[in-house]
């Protein structure tokens, strides 16, 4: 019986060495220098940097633009608002008060900054990572007359920076990413400093 289950523990012990190795070791590094040589943004984070090569974010993370002068992202659940370390959606249902609280008080945000009509979801709403980075078109223009109004420039010319840097794909809506966005906002007409 002894020499059974030696005899049968050596092949587990050699098995489970060799699999960690292969799976714990050979397969993430195989994938990290695939993902190096054939994507390196993307594998990089896909960072986006300024004119003097700064880093000032991310096109596939969400970030927070405090000032009128800029679109807002859509509210995020992630810790304290667009913290990777704790992205996930608020799991708040459709009948949670402290849920309906925070979109009431996201609406009332949105109407004081003088977005009138219907209000799109994703101004008021977080997404299920909390980290979205885009909005959609509908959105965008709901803030183009006050982002154009802080800048002083014609709301026409906002609307369409919006309609250009709308993105399409074939299996979903279309898009806009609010840090591009803002950006080609500050090509058009630079924030004051």
């Amino acid at each position: 019986m002894n020499k059974d289950f030696s005899s049968a523990l050596r092949p587990a012990i050699v098995m489970t060495l060799l699999f960690a190795t292969l799976l714990g070791l050979g397969y993430p590094l195989a994938m990290t220098g695939i993902g190096q040589a054939l994507f390196p943004a993307q594998a990089n984070g896909s960072l986006v940097r300024d004119d003097a090569g700064r880093v000032i974010g991310s096109s596939v993370v969400g970030q927070a633009f405090t000032t009128d002068r800029y679109f807002q992202t859509r509210p995020s659940a992630a810790g304290k608002g667009y913290d990777g370390l704790a992205s996930s959606g608020s799991n708040l249902g459709p009948t949670s008060k402290a849920l309906m609280e925070r979109v009431t008080t996201d609406v009332a945000k949105q109407r004081a900054e003088a977005v009138n009509g219907p209000l799109p979801a994703d101004l008021v709403t977080t997404s299920g990572s909390g980290l979205d980075p885009d909005l959609s078109p509908t959105a965008a223009l709901a803030q183009a007359p006050r982002v154009a109004r802080v800048r002083g420039i014609g709301v026409d010319a906002v609307r369409r920076l919006v309609t250009e840097t709308t993105e399409t794909s074939v299996l979903g809506d279309p898009t806009v990413n609010v840090l591009a966005l803002n950006r080609a906002l500050d090509r058009l007409a630079p924030a004051p400093r």
